[in-house]
């Protein structure tokens, strides 16, 4: 496979991902512990919904900590700590 293969490769993988990521889906760490819930991909980030903030602010999730994503919940492959929201 050439590295132009493998680029369309990830470029694909990475637009599936993105598909997969809808409002109102679970955020999950990779330890299963609820994070928050999606509002919307915004760019390279998730924005996450204020109604699960402890600061009733907007966090952000980047999609780089992502692991992957179903009609349920997105998996991080971080733990809540290791954030940076």
């Amino acid at each position: 496979m050439t590295n132009n293969d493998m680029s369309q490769v990830d470029n694909a993988l990475d637009q599936e991902l993105r598909d997969s990521i809808t409002e109102h889906l679970q955020v999950k760490d990779a330890n299963g512990e609820h994070v928050g819930t999606v509002d919307h991909l915004d760019g390279d980030r998730i924005k996450l919904t204020r109604t699960d903030s402890s600061d009733g602010q907007h966090h952000y999730i980047n999609l780089s900590d992502v692991k992957s994503a179903d009609q349920v919940a997105v998996y991080l492959e971080k733990a809540k700590a290791d954030l940076k929201m």
